[in-house]
C-alpha cells in the first residue's frame, strides 16, 4: 500500500526540530532505514517473513552489519541479505541521500506521538520503498525503548541531587492540560553532572514526586548528602518520606525573587536584594544567622510582613553552608536545572501543545540524553579532591 505526502505536514516545524535537536541519535536513523530495507526485501521475494506463499521467489538469509559515517556520526545498519545474494536495498542509498529528511520524519515521529501515515509517506518519498503503518509503529516502538532503557538505567552513589519541575500543555480528553515534568540531576563522586530521571504526569503533587523520588533509589540511587531544590508544592513531602534524613537546600536564586512579593514599596526592592546578599555571601552559617537576625530586627516596623518571610524561610536557604566552601557557589541555587529547562522549552515550544504524555515524555527524554552524553564526557563540575565531606551546623 502506498500513501501521499499529507500537504498539512508542517515541514517548517520539522526543519526547526530537525536542524536544533534529536540529530544526536545516530541509532535512530538506523532503526527506520532498517525497518525500510526490511520491507523491500519482503517485496523483493514476494512473501513477508516467515510466509508461505506460491507467489515466493527467494528466502531470507539474515543480515550483515554495514557502518557508514553520516552527519550526525557513525550508524551501522542491519542490511537485510537474501540466499541466491540477487538483493541489495535501494532504500539504504536513498536514505543516506535524504539524511537530514529522515531525521525530520524522526522528529515527527517524536513530536506527533507516532503519525504513522505520515512517517509511512515521507519514508517511501526518501526511500523508494512503501513502509506500512505497522512497520512504523514497531520503529517508534524502537524508538520509545531506547529510551525507556536510559530511563530506567542502574543508578549509583551520588552526592548531590538536584530537584525541579517545569509545565507543558498536553492534551487529553479534548481539554488541554498543564503536565509536570520532574526533572533530576545529580553530581557524581567523580564531579561530573548526569541526569539522573524524568517523569511526566498531570500533576505535580505529592503522589508524584514520591513516586518519582522512590524510582531513582529503585534503580541505585545512594550517597546522597544534600537536595538542592526550590520549594515546590508536593516535594516537601515527598523528600521527607524518600530522602527524610537529606539536608535540603533551598534554591537561593529563588528565594530572592520570592522576596520581592512581600516588599511593601519597590523603592526598597534593591535594599532588601543587597540584604540578602549579604546573608548568603557570609563566611560561615553563624555569620549568616547573625546577619540574618539583624536584617530581620531592621525590617520588623518598616515591612512587617517580610520580616516574618525572613524569619520562616530564609533558614532553609543556609544548610549549604555545611558543605566544602569551594563546593557551595555550585549548591546554592539550581542553576544546574535551570540551562537544562531552557533547552527543554526551546525544542517544545514549537510543538505548543503535545497530544498526550507519551509524546511529551519522549521528546523530553531526547533531550536530557543528549545533555547527560555532553556532561558525562566534559569537564569536571566539581573537585572532591581535598574536599572534606559535610560538617555539623
Amino acid at each position: 500500500m502506498t500513501y501521499k505526502i499529507d500537504s498539512t505536514l508542517t515541514t517548517e516545524l520539522l526543519e526547526q526540530i530537525s536542524e536544533e535537536g534529536l540529530d544526536f541519535l545516530p541509532e535512530l536513523i538506523g532503526i527506520l532505514v532498517n525497518a525500510a530495507m526490511q520491507a523491500e526485501r519482503q517485496k523483493h521475494l514476494g512473501a513477508e517473513l516467515y510466509e508461505r506463499s506460491p507467489q515466493r521467489r527467494g528466502y531470507a538469509n539474515g543480515y550483515k552489519p554495514k557502518t557508514v559515517k553520516t552527519r550526525v556520526g557513525e550508524v551501522t545498519f542491519d542490511v537485510p541479505q537474501v540466499r541466491d545474494g540477487s538483493f541489495y536495498p535501494a532504500a539504504l542509498e536513498k536514505g543516506l541521500r535524504s539524511e537530514r529528511a529522515l531525521t525530520m520524519t524522526l522528529a515527527e515521529m517524536y513530536v506527533q506521538g507516532v503519525s504513522t501515515r505520515k512517517v509511512a509517506a515521507i519514508t517511501e518519498q526518501l526511500c523508494g520503498t512503501a513502509v506500512t503503518s505497522s512497520a512504523v509503529s514497531r520503529a517508534a516502538a524502537q524508538l520509545d525503548e531506547v529510551l525507556s532503557a536510559w530511563r530506567e538505567r542502574p543508578l549509583s552513589e551520588c552526592p548531590y541531587v538536584y530537584l525541579d519541575a517545569r509545565y507543558e500543555k498536553v492534551r487529553q480528553d479534548g481539554q488541554v492540560r498543564d503536565a509536570a515534568v520532574l526533572l533530576a540531576a545529580g553530581v557524581s563522586p567523580e564531579g561530573t553532572r548526569q541526569i539522573l530521571g524524568v517523569s511526566v504526569a498531570l500533576s505535580e503533587a505529592e503522589a508524584h514526586w514520591r513516586g518519582f523520588l522512590q524510582s531513582l533509589v529503585t534503580r541505585g540511587l545512594s550517597g546522597v548528602q544534600l537536595v538542592i531544590a526550590d520549594d515546590h508544592a508536593g516535594l516537601k513531602a515527598a523528600r521527607k518520606a524518600v530522602f527524610g534524613g537529606v539536608p535540603w537546600q533551598r534554591c537561593q536564586f529563588h528565594l530572592q525573587q520570592n522576596a520581592q512579593a512581600y516588599v511593601p514599596r519597590r523603592s526598597m526592592l534593591k535594599e532588601v536584594a543587597q540584604d540578602l546578599r549579604g546573608v548568603f555571601n557570609a563566611p560561615d552559617r553563624a555569620a549568616a544567622e547573625n546577619y540574618l537576625a539583624q536584617v530581620i530586627r531592621k525590617y520588623e516596623r518598616r515591612a512587617s510582613r517580610l520580616a516574618n518571610w525572613l524569619e520562616q524561610a530564609i533558614p532553609e536557604g543556609l544548610a549549604v553552608f555545611a558543605f566544602p566552601v569551594e563546593h557551595r557557589r555550585r549548591l546554592r541555587t539550581t542553576n544546574l536545572l535551570e540551562r537544562l529547562s531552557q533547552e527543554i522549552r526551546r525544542r517544545t515550544r514549537v510543538v505548543n501543545i503535545f497530544p498526550n504524555e507519551a509524546a511529551c515524555l519522549r521528546l523530553t527524554s531526547a533531550v536530557l540524553v543528549e545533555f547527560d552524553e555532553k556532561w558525562q564526557t566534559g569537564r569536571r563540575y566539581l573537585s572532591f579532591e581535598g574536599s572534606e565531606g559535610p560538617q555539623d551546623p
